[in-house]
């Protein structure tokens, strides 16, 4: 007979494996993040500072014509790179559902870029960019003669060409978390819309995409949170990060580890912090609202 009283050893050993996950979560981003945004209400400069001082450091920080700068570019980065994540994303995440040949092939080829580092992307973007070596000159050759596309030398258009970077960077995860979402459809789903004739476009869009607003929203989640986080594309593909391809994050490090102003950096990142704590609270109460009006 097996002993009595040791049922409970089974439901503990998972909790016993994630103590050290939690460990690192609690003392890591909890912890870090709590002092994060009490350094920002004190005079810190390279060393923490632990006197408190009042807002003084948002109304500096707010008052900053980089910081501003940083925010306007980020006000369009943000949505621009998110859409297009979206919509490049999600069509192509349709095409590989309905049956597109060489899966395999199009799984790398839109997947690659996100396992590269932001900064190699960066650089290569540079290099196609240069307007003596890149993409400026080829279509030049093809005759097209008033074709200017420098991002790296107009300052004009550096911020396109960082959007240009950046969405090519991630809309292959933007596809594969789709693409799992369509893949958990009901095929009798798509045989009650073809019985009733519905049309494939209205399908998706009126039945499938409603059906699957959880990766939806997980896609949109991540790409917020990388966008906000956008430090290596700008630094790479800029030789002075600071104009015009400015982001918050580059704001963020250069007050840290360049001007010794601890207190700048953690305002900063208290800043970024709040939108990214908005989407959680949201998540979390929508979860908790559908969870309700199912048991209803």
């Amino acid at each position: 007979m097996r002993p009595r009283g040791r049922g409970w050893l089974k439901f503990a050993h998972p909790v016993i494996a994630t103590l050290p996950m939690s460990a690192v979560g609690l003392g890591v981003f909890l912890i870090g993040t709590a002092c994060i945004i009490y350094w920002s209400f004190t005079q810190s400069a390279a060393l923490p500072n632990w006197s408190w001082s009042g807002p003084t450091q948002y109304f500096i920080l707010w008052n900053n014509p980089n910081w501003r700068a940083a925010i306007t570019n980020m006000a369009i980065f943000l949505p621009v790179v998110v859409a297009a994540n979206l919509i490049v994303g999600g069509l192509l995440a349709i095409c590989l559902d309905r049956g597109v040949k060489f899966l395999g092939l199009f799984h790398s080829l839109f997947l690659y870029p996100y396992a590269m580092s932001l900064y190699v992307s960066g650089l290569v973007w540079q290099w196609i960019f240069d307007p003596h070596l890149g993409l400026e000159p080829l279509v030049r050759s093809w005759g097209l003669t008033w074709f200017h596309f420098a991002p790296t030398a107009d300052p004009s258009q550096a911020l396109a060409g960082l959007l240009v970077a950046g969405c090519w960077q991630s809309i292959g995860l933007t596809m594969a978390i789709l693409l799992a979402g369509l893949r958990t459809i009901d095929p009798e789903i798509w045989h009650a819309a073809r019985v009733e004739g519905i049309s494939t476009a209205r399908t998706y869009v009126s039945i499938i995409l409603p059906m699957i607003r959880g990766p939806i929203g997980t896609a949109v989640f991540l790409q917020v949170v990388s966008a906000l986080r956008t430090y290596d594309l700008s630094v790479a593909m800029a030789d002075d990060p600071y104009r015009p391809t400015w982001m918050p994050a580059v704001y963020v490090i250069k007050s840290v580890w360049y001007e010794m102003t601890l207190r700048q950096g953690a305002a900063a990142s208290t800043m970024l912090l709040l939108p990214i704590a908005l989407l959680v609270a949201l998540r979390v109460v929508g979860g908790r609202l559908r969870a309700r009006a199912t048991l209803d």
